[in-house]
């Protein structure tokens, strides 16, 4: 019995996982247009130009969807996104999403 506790836990994380998959895969060529409107401070690539903003760029486009809501709703504040977020659409958040899921980020270890 004590064996099924653990299984238990993983499918309940695999349903969970599955069931706030984004609805919509996104399209991330609207994603890259839209994306204009974030270049100044994630940059076009993902790859913040300012010191105070987050590198976005190979994130999770599940994470990345849920933030940008949650500026968006309000539950989350900052006071340039809360700004960019207010009038996204949830299709323009997952294009938005998607394209900077899909940028490939590579890192190098130091020897």
């Amino acid at each position: 019995m004590r064996y099924l506790a653990p299984l238990f836990t993983l499918a309940l994380t695999v349903i969970m996982v599955l069931a706030t998959s984004p609805s919509h895969a996104g399209d991330p060529a609207k994603g890259k247009v839209l994306a204009k409107q974030c270049q100044t401070c994630h940059g076009i690539d993902g790859i913040a130009k300012i010191p105070i903003a987050p590198n976005i760029a190979g994130e999770s486009q599940i994470y990345l969807e849920l933030q940008l809501k949650h500026f968006r709703d309000g539950q989350r504040e900052h006071e340039m996104m809360t700004v960019v977020a207010r009038d996204l659409t949830n299709t323009e958040i997952e294009d938005l999403a998607t394209w900077y899921a899909s940028i490939q980020v590579t890192a190098t270890l130091p020897e």
